[in-house]
């Protein structure tokens, strides 16, 4: 081979790693912290959360983990809503619950505190927002919320049953530095 041809095949396979390394940086990953003071309307408790949630790199799939604390009482369910910061919304995926008013297969709450972790996948994205355009299943549309920063991660109390502590879900916050 010719340096021309060396040189063209070692431009082109630059640009594929790149390609791949852009995937990988164009990747859904945020963490957060819940609190009162990001519930509609705002709470003062001494309720606190961590919440991460990272996409795979085939983009069919969200792991997430949530840990929370210091709640006011027992914890009775957490999800995903879709909405953005000063409104509540409908809910899109079931993290946890010990009212049995999740799906087949939602995990139980710790209620006193504690940490949950899975994985999101198109079988979790639930009918809630339907209305608002995310259908049952639509995984596509679910990442697309999450990226514009239009859901929210919400645990819920027996004495704050709307939600005790919150976090709105910014894909701009890595928690990387």
């Amino acid at each position: 081979m010719n340096a021309r041809v060396k040189f063209a095949a070692a431009v082109a396979i630059l640009a594929v790693i790149g390609m791949g390394t852009a995937a990988v940086a164009d990747n859904v990953r945020a963490r957060e912290t819940l609190t009162g003071y990001e519930e509609v309307p705002a709470l003062s408790t001494p309720g606190v959360g961590d919440f991460q949630i990272d996409l795979n790199q085939a983009g069919d799939a969200l792991d997430y983990t949530l840990t929370f604390s210091g709640l006011e009482t027992d914890a009775t369910q957490a999800h995903i809503h879709f909405e953005n910061r000063t409104n509540n919304g409908n809910i899109v995926v079931f993290l946890c619950t010990n009212l049995g008013n999740g799906p087949a297969g939602t995990q139980a709450c710790p209620a006193a505190g504690g940490t949950i972790s899975g994985t999101i996948t198109a079988a979790n994205i639930g009918a809630g927002a339907a209305g608002q355009g995310i259908a049952a299943g639509e995984f596509d549309e679910f990442v697309r919320a999450l990226r514009s920063g239009a859901t929210y991660v919400n645990v819920h109390s027996v004495g704050r049953p709307t939600g005790e502590i919150r976090a709105q879900l910014d894909d701009n916050n890595r928690g990387d530095g």
